[in-house]
């Protein structure tokens, strides 16, 4: 399709909701319960399955498991980079999320059909990494793409529909496919999910001839761009001044090296991320050092754009902790989980939920269906209730402070977590129910963070440079979930196995205080570096 075409717009559309915006919601509604109602089963799955190892070894196996989780979970948010990538570049928006969501439906079948076969399972699961993340970054921007001046207030009744629907489709797929799973084995369980995001992309070419189409930019390069700036600063040389900035990105890349050194101990995902990691580190510190060097061949404001970029990615950085514990509720809480007692006693369980063979552990997994349904609760509570009352009281809940409170929040939360570990490895039952309340302080952590976090990076960043900024949010759920699988991977280490033995604590719960302090080191960071943030308006004058 000709990415230069628009779809018409009569005169009695001028303000109106475009037409074309359904397709786009239906779009998203389908794909995003394809993609829960997947991933909230996987942990529980490879756990039940010899499909990894024929090992008797549960604790072992659930390792295994967490490490299949989370390296799914880092490629999910790494390929975001390359779809922005080739959508803007090359293909456009459009057809780049109809050939994504192609490989996104081949990956289901692969899960479906190979519950048996490790590499068919496994190329599954990358698939939909690739597919997902390839189409992650480009269907709310393509949603924005059909809004003009003339209706541009509409726009955020759609964007708040987005995050509606997918929590929305998050709580369904909580509930509804671990029983599924339980009821009709792996093959409908994973088959329903690619039934959806089939009908996910059929709905999205049934629009393709209202939607409006913004070329992509492979003809007209940006001379001012992120990296055009940062190549700039590295290479411009002064005199009387040595190169700083230089010997700090060279560093960056020999420690990059050095990581990547590690595949054969650590794996690829593993050492791939650290070495993308330090050539972000280090390479967006050398640029600091010498980033005026580029004023005169670029003009102030791309320049002033591409420092604040390396603000907001130090603000990042620290964020990055959040996503560690987050995640890990579809791994270790689930795993947790299996081992309570499911409290069917009490009148308001939802009982019917998990009755049969196998019931517990599916409530394990379900139990994930409380964070979507806090977050559809507590986002409106927060901004029509919370924040206004904070505010009488004197104390203003400005972006950094909400998401620096947000971060130390999901710490609490995980001492909740390891405080019912400590209980059980004492032998004790423990009901299920208590879940409830670790569920409940990380969805407000994470509304406090992930809420606001975009919200504060747009308008921190130039317009130019607003690409740049999502592409390396996406990014701090890489890292993330690589702090888990390092960590994992720590733990297999003798010393250290021997080091939590003499703390008296099991794995679990030591592991669980180990997080918890890992947040409460980024929340204390974070504050510290947000008392000197200097606060930028980057949003577009009306």
């Amino acid at each position: 399709m000709n990415q230069a075409a628009t779809a018409p717009v009569s005169a009695d559309s001028q303000g109106k909701m475009p037409r074309q915006i359904a397709f786009i919601i239906g779009n998203e509604a389908a794909e995003r319960f394809s993609f829960y109602g997947m991933r909230n089963i996987l942990t529980a799955f490879l756990v039940g399955t010899l499909l990894m190892a024929s090992t008797g070894d549960l604790a072992e196996r659930e390792r295994m498991a967490k490490d299949v989780f989370h390296t799914f979970m880092i490629g999910t948010y790494f390929f975001p980079l390359l779809g922005g990538w080739l959508a803007d570049r090359y293909f456009g928006k459009y057809n780049t999320v109809i050939w994504f969501s192609l490989v996104y439906c081949a990956g289901h079948a692969c899960l479906a059909m190979f519950e048996h076969n490790q590499t068919g399972f496994f190329t599954g699961l990358f698939l939909i990494a690739f597919g997902a993340g390839g189409i992650k970054p480009l269907v709310v921007s393509f949603c924005g793409d059909q809004f003009d001046q003339s209706n541009k207030h509409k726009a955020k009744l759609v964007f708040d529909a987005f995050y509606w629907t997918i929590n929305f489709g998050s709580l369904f797929a909580s509930l509804l496919m671990p029983i599924f799973l339980r009821e009709y084995g792996p093959s409908v369980a994973f088959g329903i999910p690619g039934a959806l995001m089939f009908l996910a992309t059929l709905i999205f070419w049934l629009g393709r001839k209202r939607y409006v189409m913004v070329p992509p930019t492979r003809s007209a390069p940006d001379p001012d761009s992120f990296f055009n700036v940062a190549r700039t600063a590295l290479r411009s040389k002064v005199a009387g001044q040595g190169n700083p900035g230089v010997a700090v990105a060279a560093v960056g890349v020999a420690l990059a090296a050095g990581a990547l050194a590690l595949i054969p101990s650590l794996g690829f995902v593993k050492s791939a991320c650290m070495a993308l990691g330090l050539l972000i580190g280090f390479g967006g510190y050398g640029i600091s050092l010498q980033l005026e060097r580029a004023r005169g061949r670029h003009p102030d404001a791309a320049v002033d754009g591409v420092r604040a970029v390396l603000r907001i990615l130090i603000v990042f950085a620290f964020v990055t902790p959040f996503w560690s514990l987050f995640d890990q509720k579809a791994s270790t809480w689930v795993l947790q989980g299996q081992r309570m007692v499911v409290p069917t006693e009490l009148w308001w369980w939802p009982s019917w939920l998990i009755s049969g063979e196998g019931g517990a552990k599916a409530a394990a997994s379900q139990m994930q269906a409380i964070n979507p349904l806090l977050v559809m609760l507590l986002i409106p509570f927060n901004n029509l209730v919370l924040y206004p009352a904070l505010r009488k009281i004197g104390i203003n809940p400005t972006p950094l402070r909400r998401m620096g409170f947000g971060i130390a929040v999901s710490g609490l939360s995980w001492i909740v977590a390891a405080s019912i570990q400590l209980y059980m490895d004492a032998g004790h039952p423990m009901s299920l129910a208590w879940q409830i309340l670790p569920y409940v302080l990380l969805t407000f952590g994470e509304v406090l963070v992930s809420a606001t976090a975009l919200e504060f990076a747009y308008s921190q960043s130039p317009q130019s440079m607003k690409g740049v900024i999502m592409a390396l949010w996406y990014l701090t759920s890489t890292f993330g979930n690589l702090w888990v699988m390092l960590t994992n991977a720590a733990v297999r280490n003798e010393a250290v196995t021997s080091h939590i033995a003499a703390t008296g604590l099991s794995e679990n719960a030591f592991l669980m205080f180990f997080f918890a302090g890992f947040a409460f080191v980024a929340a204390a960071a974070f504050a510290l570096y947000a008392r000197s943030y200097p606060m930028q308006d980057h949003y577009r004058s009306a």
